[in-house]
């Protein structure tokens, strides 16, 4: 059984307008909190390696932000179903 048939209303989905300031507010949120996160994390680990582990760690952590952004990203765009 369906949410909208429970209480009887219909679900409206969401305008691309509130995705689009959904989509800001959460990189907003995210952007600084992974980059502390990995800055921690790098500093905790990366003093006891070589250079090349350090090279290769900020690497991957430069770029993995962008990941959850980029799922994100088309659902922000999509039109709304219905």
């Amino acid at each position: 059984m369906r949410f909208a048939a429970l209480f009887g209303e219909p679900l409206r989905a969401l305008s691309p307008r509130y995705k689009k300031l959904i989509g800001t507010i959460v990189i907003i949120i995210w952007v600084p909190i992974y980059a502390l996160v990995a800055m921690r994390i790098g500093v905790d680990i990366l003093p006891e390696s070589n250079s090349l582990a350090a090279l290769a760690y900020y690497a991957i952590a430069g770029t993995a932000w962008i990941i959850p952004i980029g799922l994100m990203l088309p659902w922000m765009s999509r039109d709304p179903r219905g």
